[in-house]
């Protein structure tokens, strides 16, 4: 199977797999239980095709581990800890994400005025200032919520992370990927009980950001 089939397969697998009712495939065939999202899915699965075939052609030999999509990031462009305002105004210090690279927005009923994320802000910024490129993937895919609360975030259960295993497995086969570091606890765990030795810093997230800043420059500073 070529690279770009590998893309492709994870895709589609990401696509075809079933959530719990509080928690949101956002790259799925179509939600029935959702607004009219068969449209959105379909832009956020392309992309991640994007994303994933520009880290294919950098052959990013660093990976960053995050927890899991939230509902002002992934949840809306499809590309792990990425914000509407990162992926359509770009990255120009990496080149990296904009409208005229392809990436477009979606425009999910309930979520029209959200477009950044503080956790995406950080991320982007940190490896920006550093030059450092790694791909980026999440240790569960799906966006996981409370119950009845689309906009909202929880932590991801232990079947749901036994789910992500199989994707963050074929994520790593993806570049010739020498070092991965996890973010924060539930990605640190994860990759342990998978077998893959990583380094890990703290999540930006609730008074995180300096801490995170800090490990980030030590393990990919130059």
């Amino acid at each position: 199977m070529t690279d770009i089939a590998k893309i492709d397969a994870l895709i589609d697998s990401l696509a075809h797999t079933q959530t719990a009712a509080d928690a949101f495939n956002e790259y799925a065939c179509g939600n029935a239980n959702e607004n009219n999202y068969k449209v959105n899915n379909a832009i956020r699965r392309q992309n991640l095709r994007l994303y994933l075939r520009h880290m294919l052609r950098l052959q990013a030999k660093a990976m960053l581990v995050m927890e899991a999509p939230g509902y002002r990031g992934c949840r809306l462009t499809g590309i792990p800890v990425t914000s509407r305002k990162i992926m359509l105004e770009g990255l120009p210090g990496l080149d990296l994400f904009g409208g005229a690279a392809g990436y477009r927005d979606v425009d999910d009923a309930g979520f029209e005025d959200i477009y950044g994320e503080q956790s995406a802000t950080i991320v982007w910024k940190t490896l920006a200032d550093l030059g450092a490129l790694p791909l980026i993937w999440n240790a569960y895919p799906f966006n996981p919520r409370k119950p009845g609360q689309a906009r909202s975030n929880r932590k991801p259960r232990r079947g749901e992370l036994d789910v992500g295993a199989a994707f963050l497995r074929a994520a790593l086969a993806l570049c010739p990927v020498q070092q991965v570091i996890a973010v924060g606890n539930v990605a640190y765990d994860t990759l342990g009980k998978i077998g893959v030795t990583c380094d890990k810093v703290r999540h930006p997230a609730h008074g995180g950001k300096n801490e995170f800043v800090a490990g980030l420059g030590r393990l990919l500073g130059r």
